[in-house]
């Protein structure tokens, strides 16, 4: 990977110059079987191409953003194609939907755990399409049966003969064959690479010297950089602006007014940012203006008195509430919460007279491509998205925002222009995972068992709130983990009342389920501890029907040695979910201070995720997973005065330390179903497990996040 990086499709579809003529194979299911052929290049799909040399060169869509992209996708692609690991290279897809759409969505936009699970069949077939075309051309060559022939890494072999040819000597002849419409592919005891331990991640040789190009380290002749005021409240505009003393700082270039404020393009960053402190704006501040985190919050209670959009219904837990038996009922409430990826939001971008170029670390090439097309009045086809290498993505980097910045910002200034954010921007202008108010109420009977559940939520529609589900309709990531939360329970109602105040919210890592497995899993909690019962068994008892949760409950209780004595004080607390195809539970070990000030000692999480692939990058996600659910539980909010986000960098918005972290154990619970996510469910269940084990501990139930210390703090 070099400094400037530029994948074009032409050098794609010309299977790369600096490899020669080489086989080509590609897929984007359904296969098309009147695929063009030429000379040394097969089809035009790209996820593979072997040169004569026998280098492998595999093309990856989906962005990495240190979830393993970069391998994960090789790992299956090179396994059914028998590839020599050591002769892997990857490229990074350009954006170009029509070839690398995502297969089940039909975008090339990722979120939602999906890079493996939804493409794993597609990458599968055209590593074993390419494996049989490779066969069938030594078997041209000997002039013997296919039957006689098997392959091991980098070569096809004639176990009677004991004959050889390694791929890069059969590339030619291969690509004159036909494609395998339905290639025969490995069963599990035949995998060399998925799901085997030892295999090193091919994006860390340039992490670790430096070569990684990520959206910050993008250089192109001529660049200038900008630096864009912003209203400080959200919906506000440019009334007017000064900038005449913004334009005397030595470097300013340009003072320009877009969308989302006002740019200050200068020929460095720190020019740019001087130009922008001098600069005068006045704003219309917009109907925001006057809104507050503590009018939100009263608000949100008193529509909790209003009936909602009912989002499951079984049974009828309102006639049960009113039997007369025990009923049980707590308020929860969780704030806004930004994504603070470790790199802010940058983008690059060049606009010419009848084409652009955009470099940006993006969660969604194919959205972003055709977003600076209708910016710039420019054919999408018009529009290379080279997409970098992402400093934390988490949701945050598949919104429009920042890449509105930079392509109006060049088109403005007829040059290349990267626009940088600073950490202040990224905190106070982002797309926020909502903030929530919830009112439960549980009604059990003699042994402590609930009978009925009832839960009515208040809270914004992300999906509603960008014209992607119709307003007056359930948004369904309002509601996940809630809805389909997993205990057998004979009445059970769950409402959604919306209210949007407006503030901009957006995907954050595992979205609802995030908050809402914090919401439930305390709830049902509280219920296990109200009976008097042992809240590992109390869920066991309920989890009859949800035998991949119980299999991780399980499988966390035993790993963490639940019952088994602990250090003075210490306790356990336990918490499971099911969020983007995969099912997590985690125990959690904790300990406070006389300050309440927490201390997470241990997690122990158990993930079944189907398949999984790449499991040393299964480990590693639960553990990001883990700091950053920790990180949220304990100081993550976002609050809002006078229409302003108050927090502005890490010193009020922190995030965990590594002298802070846990202790994260692992255990992959093989299920031996098809894939499930891993970037998202690493997250929700550790909020609860915290504040369960701390409830053991202390008697004292946390509904509200973050953790209040001045809760647990020792009179």
């Amino acid at each position: 990977m070099n400094r400037n990086p530029k994948i074009t499709r032409r050098a794609l579809l010309k299977g790369g110059a600096a490899l020669g003529a080489g086989l080509v194979i590609g897929f984007r299911l359904p296969l098309d079987a009147a695929a063009q052929q030429t000379p040394g290049v097969f089809a035009p799909n790209q996820w593979l191409k072997i040169d004569r040399d026998g280098v492998v060169t595999i093309t990856n869509s989906v962005p990495e953003m240190g979830q393993g992209a970069m391998t994960a996708t090789p790992m299956i692609i090179a396994d059914e194609l028998d590839a020599d690991w050591g002769k892997i290279r990857i490229e990074q897809a350009p954006a170009n939907p029509k070839l690398y759409a995502n297969p089940v969505t039909g975008n090339q936009a990722y979120g939602g755990s999906r890079g493996v699970r939804d493409h794993l069949e597609m990458w599968r077939k055209a590593g074993a399409a390419a494996r049989q075309m490779l066969k069938q051309a030594a078997a041209q060559e000997w002039n013997v049966p296919e039957s006689e022939l098997e392959t091991e890494p980098g070569v096809v072999i004639h176990r009677p003969s004991g004959r050889r040819l390694m791929y890069g000597q059969l590339v030619d002849k291969a690509s004159q064959l036909p494609v395998p419409q339905n290639p025969v592919l490995k069963t599990k005891d035949q995998f060399r690479y998925i799901g085997k331990e030892g295999i090193a991640r091919l994006d860390i040789p340039v992490k670790t010297d430096g070569r990684a190009v990520y959206g910050m380290d993008v250089k192109v002749p001529g660049m200038l950089i900008a630096s864009i005021e912003r209203c400080p409240v959200f919906g506000g505009k440019v009334q007017s602006f000064d900038a005449t003393a913004a334009k005397a700082v030595a470097g300013v270039r340009h003072v320009v007014q877009v969308s989302n404020g006002v740019a200050v393009v200068a020929t460095n960053f720190w020019s740019a940012l001087q130009g922008r402190r001098a600069l005068k704006v006045t704003w219309d501040e917009g109907a925001l203006a006057p809104l507050t985190s503590a009018a939100i919050s009263k608000q949100y209670e008193a529509m909790s008195r209003q009936a909602g959009q009912v989002a499951r219904n079984e049974g009828n837990a309102e006639q049960a509430l009113g039997a007369g038996g025990k009923v049980v009922e707590a308020v929860y409430q969780v704030p806004f919460l930004e994504h603070a990826c470790m790199e802010p939001m940058n983008a690059t971008a060049h606009v010419m007279p009848d084409s652009v170029t955009l470099w940006v670390p993006t969660q969604n090439p194919g959205g972003h491509q055709a977003l600076a097309a209708k910016l710039a009045g420019v054919p999408v086809e018009r529009v290379e998205v080279v997409t970098t290498l992402l400093g934390g993505g988490f949701g945050r980097r598949g919104e429009p925002d920042f890449v509105t910045d930079a392509v109006e910002t060049s088109k403005a200034v007829n040059a290349p222009v990267k626009v940088i954010w600073t950490r202040e921007d990224d905190i106070q202008h982002g797309f926020y995972r909502p903030a929530t108010y919830n009112v439960f109420k549980a009604a059990v009977d003699a042994n402590g068992q609930p009978v009925a559940w009832w839960h009515r939520i208040v809270g914004p529609g992300i999906l509603i709130q960008k014209g992607r589900a119709p307003k007056g309709t359930i948004d369904p990531a309002a509601v996940e983990g809630a809805r389909n939360h997993p205990y057998d329970i004979p009445n059970i109602r769950v409402e959604w009342v919306e209210k949007d105040f407006g503030v901009p919210i957006g995907f954050w890592r595992s979205v609802g389920s995030s908050q809402n497995a914090f919401i439930t899993e305390s709830f049902i909690d509280e219920l296990a501890h109200a009976a008097g019962k042992d809240p590992y068994e109390y869920r066991r008892a309920l989890l009859g029907k949800a035998p991949r949760h119980l299999a991780v409950l399980d499988a966390a209780a035993k790993g963490a040695g639940w019952g088994t004595p602990l250090p003075a004080g210490r306790a356990r607390g336990i918490a499971v979910a099911f969020s983007y195809g995969s099912y997590a539970a985690h125990v959690a070990e904790v300990s406070v201070a006389p300050d309440g000030g927490v201390r997470v000692h241990r997690i122990v999480c158990a993930i079944d995720c189907g398949i999984a692939v790449y499991p040393n990058q299964v480990r590693s996600q639960m553990e990001g997973g883990a700091i950053y659910a920790l990180t949220a539980a304990l100081y993550g909010k976002i609050t809002l005065d006078k229409g302003r986000v108050q927090q502005s960098n890490f010193h009020d918005y922190p995030m965990m330390r590594i002298a802070e972290a846990p202790k994260v154990e692992t255990i992959i619970v093989d299920s031996g179903q098809a894939p499930g996510g891993l970037g998202e469910p690493g997250v929700p269940p550790v909020a609860p497990a915290v504040t369960n084990a701390l409830f053991a501990l202390t008697g004292k139930r946390i509904r509200t996040l973050p953790i209040d210390r001045d809760l647990l703090k020792r009179a």
